[in-house]
């Protein structure tokens, strides 16, 4: 059953900037962020053929996580001037496809899209949320995975819940609880010092969350793991709230995901020919025939 892809954004336009080297256009302006983009979200739709497509966004404002944690993603570098510098040409190019674009002030893409997955759940359609962001493991379910894009020069990788649960050894409904305990680096999210993904694996599974793990400290042992939650028992209770993605974003009433169209083709691939993207030209009209033929 065809599914609607939910675009976690910036993910894979920061990751595409970092991931190939320099590319600009005659007249010297960067591209190489858009075109890294550009590339990935053809293949996606090719390969995938999704009923709709729906593109998130961060707001720029601070989100309520900054709020709760100063430090929160607080050891993140400026973003470089080549990769600011395509922002623009970004939105063009999501305003070229003509889908719909979610963002809310005081939330992260990551909330927008799991709102959105859970939306389209409760209508009973399937949902595939593309990312290089593991935060989104979280929202996998029966109606929906997750297309994880890795490191550089991996193939994309479908997650699901068997896979959620092979890689972690818990649901993946329990994973707040489970970055509560080992942290999350690439968040600015502390640990819990002595715990790590193992162990933290074999309590969540024991005890179902991290809440109900600190609500019954006296069953854990050795004593040495249970001082340490101990000590950081609220440490734990404010990361588990900030790893959790909210589900209840206010995204106004409308349509989640847009189909693609002819129109939408003709104004990408315009902007293409400004960006000297030309061999995606034959990427794009390929696709545009594949998917007419689609039944």
């Amino acid at each position: 059953m065809a599914s609607v892809l939910l675009v976690d954004t910036y993910s894979l336009f920061f990751r595409a900037f970092f991931a190939l080297p320099p590319m600009s256009t005659t007249a010297g302006e960067p591209t190489s962020a858009i075109y890294g983009f550009s590339v990935l979200l053809l293949k996606v739709l090719r390969e995938q053929r999704p009923t709709g497509v729906a593109f998130a966004l961060d707001a720029p404002e601070r989100t309520f996580r900054h709020h709760s944690y100063a430090g929160y993603k607080g050891h993140r570098a400026r973003v470089p001037d080549a990769l600011a510098a395509q922002l623009a040409r970004l939105n063009q190019l999501l305003d070229a496809w003509g889908l719909p674009v979610f963002s809310a002030p005081g939330f992260e893409a990551d909330d927008v899209i799991a709102t959105l997955a859970k939306s389209l759940s409760a209508q009973g359609m399937p949902s595939v949320v593309i990312s290089g962001d593991r935060d989104l493991f979280q929202v996998i379910d029966a109606h929906v995975h997750v297309l994880f894009v890795g490191a550089r020069g991996r193939d994309p990788a479908l997650y699901d819940v068997g896979a959620v649960e092979r890689r972690f050894q818990i649901e993946p409904k329990q994973l707040p609880s489970w970055v509560a305990l080992v942290g999350d680096p690439s968040d600015n999210l502390p640990g819990v010092p002595g715990i790590g993904p193992r162990t933290a694996s074999a309590l969540i599974r024991r005890f179902g969350s991290a809440s109900n793990l600190l609500d019954h400290l006296a069953e854990v042992s050795p004593v040495k793991i249970r001082e340490s939650l101990i000590a950081h028992a609220e440490q734990i209770r404010l990361t588990e709230g900030l790893a959790r993605l909210r589900t209840d974003v206010p995204l106004g009433e409308g349509v989640a995901a847009g189909a693609l169209s002819s129109s939408s083709f003709s104004r990408v691939r315009d902007l293409f020919v400004v960006l000297e993207f030309k061999s995606l030209l034959a990427r794009l009209a390929s696709l545009e025939t594949t998917l007419r033929e689609s039944p």
